[in-house]
């Protein structure tokens, strides 16, 4: 298995996941980072972890990479959404030309299966996060219709609690320098899945996925405000805010699926899975009457269950950075 970016927090939780078991003779580790593969190297110490130096937007050194993968979890990104906003070219760098070298050499390696990684920001984007992550699913389906060798597959979901550059980390570390919490928007919502549901819906996705699906994973979601009254409650101090204001690129909510997704949507319980469309481009042979779209609407953090502050504190408790406010 190749896990591209895999010195992220998302790597980590699947060599936690695979490394007790026998179900890979090899997981290689590919990313641009040799400090964090170091880090990596030295904790795990397990022989059947490789690491590769590489940069996903050079086409040779993934091509190096991929000989002999079987499987290849795609998680390398440019994902911090101000970032972005003020280096566009460096996100579609990464976030779409990277994605079609990863693709090309899955499907020159015929490697058996691809799960792209993308984000509930590539629904209705806005920010040129979203964007490029938008232009990556749409290579990632386009891609599956062109080789019979390899499945390509993805899962969208939305913020991960904790992740790097997350606003929980943030509040932890205010909280320890004894200063004000920074909030955006009190009333901005956001969904909050663990880092085991993010590893949990790309396990069921590289099991169940046909080509050119997309997994999308139901969560529940919070305002803003809710999360720092439960961090402040964890560490016992005062609710004090500073309002600072929306950064760039922020929505007000976040969308995991659209309603023209919604409308061809399987529900499979904790999960829904959008086929592809793979109709070719002679219309002609598809000709059919205007179809009703239906009422469903779209799956936004406003519209999914919304947590109680109870309920986001008890979450919050089970994270391991929590612990030290505890």
């Amino acid at each position: 298995m190749l896990i591209t970016g895999g010195t992220g927090s998302f790597g980590h939780a699947v060599l936690d996941k695979f490394l007790p078991t026998d179900s890979f003779a090899e997981i290689r580790i590919f990313s641009r980072d040799e400090k964090k593969q170091d880090d990596m190297r030295n904790r795990y110490a397990d022989n059947r972890i490789k690491f590769y130096i590489g940069d996903v937007r050079d086409q040779f050194s993934i091509d190096y990479a991929m000989k002999g993968v079987d499987y290849v979890f795609h998680a390398a990104a440019l994902k911090q959404v101000p970032s972005c906003e003020f280096f566009p070219m460096e996100a579609t760098r990464t976030n779409v030309f990277g994605t079609q070298h990863v693709l090309n050499a899955a499907i020159q390696n015929k490697v058996k299966k691809v799960v792209c990684l993308s984000t509930d920001k590539a629904a209705y984007p806005i920010n040129a996060m979203g964007i490029t992550k938008a232009l990556m699913e749409k290579i990632a389906i386009a891609s599956s219709r062109n080789t019979t060798d390899t499945v390509i597959c993805i899962t969208r979901y939305g913020n991960v609690m904790g992740s790097r550059g997350s606003v929980i980390p943030l509040f932890v570390d205010q909280i320890k320098q004894n200063k004000h919490l920074t909030i955006t928007d009190p009333g901005m919502t956001r969904f909050l899945m663990s880092l085991e549901e993010a590893v949990d819906l790309v396990l069921f996705a590289f099991e169940n996925a046909t080509p050119g699906d997309l997994f999308i994973h139901k969560a529940p979601a919070c305002t803003i405000e809710t999360l720092a009254q439960a961090i402040c409650l964890i560490g016992s101090i005062p609710y004090a805010p500073q309002i600072i204001g929306t950064r760039h690129g922020e929505k007000l909510y976040e969308t995991l699926c659209t309603r023209e997704e919604m409308a061809k949507a399987r529900d499979l319980g904790e999960f829904y899975c959008i086929p592809a469309d793979n109709r070719d481009l002679n219309y002609s042979q598809y000709f059919q009457e205007g179809k009703d779209m239906g009422s469903r609407a779209d799956y936004t953090s406003q519209n999914t269950k919304q947590l109680t502050l109870p309920e986001v504190k008890k979450i919050l408790e089970k994270l391991s950075l929590i612990q030290p406010l505890l």
